[in-house]
């Protein structure tokens, strides 16, 4: 829409200072003669647009010009501000661009004392792409189906409608509606495979807020095992647990909770050797076991 425009060019010279209309036909996806006309739009609506020729010629605000009104203090634009550049970091989208341009527009503080960074989360080309057609699935209330890979390592044919996206346990997932089932499913993005959107529109309205996944989706098991003083700190740094019991020789056990199913946590106790003990559950145990017993007769071969 030309307003959202408007204002997002706004919020873009005021924050990058003088720019030449060609630079923001290209930031905004229009013709330089749109940008002129957004220009002059708004000047007329009370903008004290300036303009400048020559070879650093171009657009800007004139610097008396500040947005009020604002709706929070400077501080907690400040955290606004974190937030969003912690997301920036993780997922490359526009939208969120132009709304980290905005919000910084209004906010005073350039230096913050804290910074998120998920960049870890968009390393890989393949999930960037999937995240953009799954983002335009869900905004255009589409349809989508892919390849799936379970935690079982069995492949079924999926179709969903998409509704959120969400990283957590260092991974991205869609939240997806099954409307054969009448159920909604968590699907790891990078056990998709040849994802589209196809032609089909949902069947219902989806309020993210209601949702509650079923327990069965993603298992979380309780885990406690007993650890040498050696891994104290790698426990802490990778499981993500508590410590419920420290001894003199700085052994300890810990507890954590995880997802069932996922390999990473798994790997960690494996890598710990003989330095960690599964206390329970009982299953965590004989599957520590069994997979011990695998490995070795795998190297006795």
């Amino acid at each position: 829409m030309k307003i959202d425009r408007l204002i997002s060019i706004v919020v873009y010279l005021l924050n990058h200072g003088r720019t030449s209309a060609q630079k923001l036909a290209e930031e905004f996806e229009v013709s330089s003669r749109t940008i002129i006309r957004d220009l002059e739009s708004l000047d007329q609506a009370g903008i004290p647009i300036q303009s400048f020729y020559g070879l650093k010629g171009g657009y800007q605000i004139m610097d008396s010009f500040v947005l009020e009104k604002q709706v929070a203090t400077n501080h907690e634009y400040d955290w606004i501000v974190t937030a969003l550049k912690g997301m920036e970091s993780a997922y490359a989208s526009k939208n969120l661009k132009q709304a980290l341009e905005k919000v910084q527009s209004v906010s005073r503080i350039k230096d913050t004392a804290v910074s998120v960074d998920l960049s870890a989360a968009s390393e890989d080309d393949k999930i960037n792409e999937q995240l953009k057609l799954l983002e335009d699935a869900i905004e255009q209330k589409r349809v989508v189906q892919f390849s799936y890979t379970n935690s079982h390592d069995e492949v079924k044919d999926i179709q969903v409608e998409p509704v959120y996206l969400q990283y957590k346990w260092y991974n991205w997932y869609l939240i997806g509606y099954y409307e054969k089932y009448q159920d909604y499913c968590m699907f790891k993005l990078i056990r998709m495979d040849h994802l589209q959107a196809t032609q089909i529109k949902f069947t219902k309205s989806h309020h993210v807020s209601e949702i509650k996944m079923p327990d069965g989706n993603q298992h979380i098991v309780h885990v406690k095992l007993y650890g040498k003083a050696a891994i104290k700190a790698k426990c802490r740094e990778y499981l993500n647990g508590r410590f419920t019991q420290e001894f003199e020789n700085g052994d300890f056990e810990f507890a954590f909770s995880v997802p069932e199913h996922e390999t990473f946590w798994y790997g960690v106790i494996l890598s710990f050797g003989n330095k960690a003990k599964i206390i329970e559950p009982q299953e965590i145990k004989e599957r520590i076991i069994k997979t011990c017993q695998e490995i070795q007769r795998e190297y006795e071969a």
